[in-house]
């Protein structure tokens, strides 16, 4: 129970979000025995998606993104999917809880488009990361380092490319979040 007594913030677009990158570092969170909250725009039901085209499995919201704050969490996963990505990346609240976040050195795991939203809250200058092979322009025109790996971490930023990779992603962040906060990490904006 690596995670015991950590409490991680996971993100969920109403809809859009890709399912197993929402639904396995979940499970691995809790595996780890972490306690999850699922925060979405609002409360309520967010329907993910397969492949960005398929319907998924519905999941329930925890709490609405405008009532949390960073400081209640020890780490946070961003899931991908493109419309779900998307999404996220147009709040202001969600942007404004990302940054925070890296303000406050806490560990942060995205996955193939969820990186969209790391560019808006402009934390990827300087940094290497990874995502869907797509991001690669965004995330150098954004300052970043775009390499073709499985996972990778930078300062307590854990990313990966797509579905496939999950095993080691999960593997990763749960690592992470048990590392804690990283002196090296910090919000760029």
């Amino acid at each position: 129970m690596k995670l015991q007594g950590k409490t991680i913030a996971i993100l969920i677009a109403p809809r859009g979000t890709e399912e197993p990158e929402f639904a396995q570092p979940k499970a691995a969170v809790e595996q780890a025995g972490g306690t999850v909250t699922v925060i979405s725009l609002e409360t309520g039901e967010a329907q993910t998606v397969n492949n960005d085209l398929d319907p998924g499995a519905k999941f329930t919201i925890d709490k609405a993104i405008g009532d949390v704050s960073a400081a209640e969490f020890d780490g946070l996963v961003i899931p991908g999917g493109c419309v779900g990505a998307d999404t996220l990346r147009g709040s202001d609240a969600v942007i404004a809880f990302v940054r925070a976040f890296f303000a406050a050195q806490k560990p942060v795991a995205a996955i193939c488009h969820a990186p969209w939203t790391l560019i808006e809250a402009d934390q990827v200058r300087g940094r290497t990361l990874t995502s869907f092979a797509t991001l690669q322009t965004d995330i150098e025109n954004a300052g970043g380092t775009w390499v073709d790996q499985e996972v990778v971490v930078d300062q307590g930023l854990v990313t990966s490319r797509t579905p496939d990779d999950l095993p080691a992603f999960c593997a990763k962040l749960v690592e992470e979040f048990c590392e804690g906060k990283h002196e090296a990490q910090s919000e760029n904006a």
